[in-house]
Parts: structure tokens; C-alpha cells; sequence
């Protein structure tokens, strides 16, 4: 059943002319889903696929836009949810929470404080930071 599917699979969707190694059959560009063994053929065939082949390339824009980028071994930012890049310079370890967050969201935390005239505090906790490199390390043992 298979070899059947894959034998219709290979044929143009306007004129069935299999395709072989004379003839070189092309993916519609934007469902992917049918071939054409021309633009001739394509464009006869246009008028039957068109609603077919927005439907598809609808869910392959979507799929492409909402696909959930994969996770590091250090897992997650707990504040946006992306996962945290690998290289050290690019994350950083709140003293009093021991959470690691990105740097997007430090940066953001920051900027928030500075227009509101705020404390400096954790991006996640919300605590005050370390003062003292004794307070960080206090902080670390706890956790």
C-alpha cells in the first residue's frame, strides 16, 4: 500500500506524468504537498489546489512561528521561559534566590528600576541583592 502511495506521490498533479530520471517533478513551493512536472501544468492545476494549498501553508507558517525552541541542559530562564544559551557570559546567578536567569531579563529587571527611581533588587525575588561578597556567599549555603 505504501509503494502505491509513493508511486502517486511521484506523479504531476495537472497531468499524472510520473516522474523518473527524464523527468524532474517540482513541490508546489508553498504547501510542498503536490508536484508539477511544469509551470504549464501548475498553473492549469492552480484553480483545484489553491484552497488545499493555503490551508497547508498556513500550518507550516504556524507551525514554523509557534514551534517551541528547544531546551539547553541548563534549562530555562524562570522569568521568560527561553532557554538559557550555553555560554557562561550569557546568564547570570541571582545571590538570594540562587535562580539563573538571562541577561535579557536582567537587563530588563535594570531598566525597570532605573525608570521607576526603584531599589536594586533580584529580577525574580524581588529581594534586595547581596551587599557584601560574605551576604552572597550567607545566601548561597542556604540554598
Amino acid at each position: 500500500m505504501s509503494a502505491a502511495m509513493d508511486e502517486a506521490g511521484e506523479m504531476c498533479a495537472s497531468c499524472g506524468i510520473s516522474g523518473g530520471d527524464d523527468i524532474k517533478l517540482k513541490n508546489c513551493t508553498a504547501c510542498k504537498l503536490v508536484k508539477y512536472c511544469g509551470v504549464e501544468c501548475q498553473r492549469n492545476h492552480r484553480s483545484q489546489h489553491k484552497r488545499a494549498c493555503k490551508r497547508r501553508a498556513a500550518e507550516l507558517r504556524d507551525e514554523l512561528l509557534f514551534k517551541q525552541p528547544e531546551s539547553t541542559h541548563l534549562g530555562d530562564c524562570p522569568i521568560c521561559f527561553i532557554p538559557l544559551p550555553p555560554h557562561p557570559d550569557k546568564f547570570m546567578m541571582m545571590a538570594c534566590c540562587c535562580k539563573v536567569i538571562c541577561l535579557g531579563c536582567a537587563y530588563a529587571d535594570l531598566l525597570r528600576q532605573l525608570e521607576g527611581k526603584l531599589g536594586i533588587t533580584c529580577a525574580f525575588c524581588r529581594q534586595p541583592r547581596a551587599t557584601s561578597e560574605q551576604e552572597t556567599d550567607r545566601n548561597y549555603m542556604k540554598r
